[in-house]
């Protein structure tokens, strides 16, 4: 291998090491990558279905949050959570709002008038319980997020010098 091939090699490396350790921002401090997280459940528990990603997408560009720890705190909304987060979420507004009655659905009408009929009832008690979990989830997330990442990750310190693993060259 050429000494030429060898630097380009050991550049990609670098630019690569340096790529990643920017889109996961290994270089910013406990509370910010906290923050992200928090800010990431308070996007799982809001009502907005569907726009999940586009928000997290939207946040990460805005204010420059790291992606993974906002996609990590929004992806506590998923296939096995969605339906007691949905729950509670219509729970939540409706004993806030002092709804005793119990939703029903009439499975006869599927057109798009009857859903709408069906469901616009419940849609304030939903946003409202939507906003209050997504509050209090945020809240919750932020300090066992922020003791985690204290407990789990690496002293920050610089970056190292030479790139990881050290270059093939002997001697």
């Amino acid at each position: 291998m050429s000494n030429h091939t060898s630097q380009s090699a050991v550049s990609s490396r670098r630019s690569f090491r340096a790529l990643l350790r920017q889109v996961l921002h290994l270089q910013e401090s406990p509370q910010r990558t906290a923050l992200a997280f928090a800010i990431g459940v308070f996007i799982a528990f809001s009502p907005a279905y569907g726009l999940h990603t586009a928000m997290v997408v939207v946040c990460t560009w805005l204010f420059g949050l790291n992606f993974v720890a906002l996609l990590t705190g929004a992806f506590v909304n998923n296939p096995w959570t969605i339906v007691p987060i949905l729950g509670a979420t219509y729970w939540t507004g409706a004993w806030l709002l002092g709804y005793t009655d119990t939703p029903t659905f009439n499975w006869t009408d599927l057109s798009f008038s009857g859903i709408y009929e069906q469901v616009v009832p419940y849609l304030i008690p939903f946003a409202l319980g939507g906003f209050v979990l997504s509050v209090i989830g945020s809240l919750l997330a932020y300090p066992v997020a922020y003791l985690l990442i204290l407990r789990y990750r690496p002293a920050l310190g610089p970056p190292p010098s030479h790139p990881l693993p050290p270059p093939d060259q002997v001697g």
